[in-house]
């Protein structure tokens, strides 16, 4: 096979979505750091919502990218917590997917902490192909080619073969 042609994964996202600042985001955050080894970044809402009590601007969430070894042991981790088990409607057309769990506890050798208390998270993770750094760099930036763009059957297939997740 082309070398050019392999699927990587350029990044993995963790996001625990609290909906409200204060003590409830800071233990959120404090889960991440534990879990993954990386201060977590915090996300702000884009629009006011009466009805949510957000206010624009407001911190809301709190999220880490996670690249390389780390982005790895996150999707195993998570895929344990859930039974290695997607489905097909989890990838979307650019090959990316996106799957959550409900309970932090449910991933092996998670403990409950009472000062943290239950989370829940999302995990999305983005694939490339050897020279999607064109799309990037500051230089002569160009398109990927549709031919080199990474499909969604490429995604699935990836998957099976190095997590040995099961595609529902």
């Amino acid at each position: 096979m082309n070398p050019m042609e392999e699927v990587i994964i350029a990044k993995a996202t963790m996001n625990i979505g609290v909906g409200e600042g204060g003590e409830q985001l800071v233990r959120a955050e404090k889960l991440l750091n534990n879990m993954t080894g990386q201060n977590p970044v915090r996300t702000y809402s884009k629009v006011t919502n009466p009805e949510f009590g957000i206010r624009k601007h407001q911190p809301i969430a709190c999220k880490v990218t996670l690249r390389g070894e780390r982005a790895d042991k996150a999707i195993k981790m998570i895929l344990d917590g859930i039974g290695n088990k997607l489905k097909s409607r989890q990838f979307d057309a650019q090959g990316n997917v996106s799957f959550g769990i409900n309970e932090h506890i449910d991933i092996p050798g998670m403990r409950y902490d009472p000062d943290i208390g239950i989370f829940g998270m999302n995990l999305s993770i983005t694939f490339e192909k050897p020279g999607y750094r064109i799309k990037r760099r500051k230089i002569q930036r160009k398109k990927i080619p549709a031919k080199h763009m990474v499909k969604k059957e490429e995604t699935m297939k990836f998957m099976q073969e190095k997590f040995q997740v099961n595609i529902v």
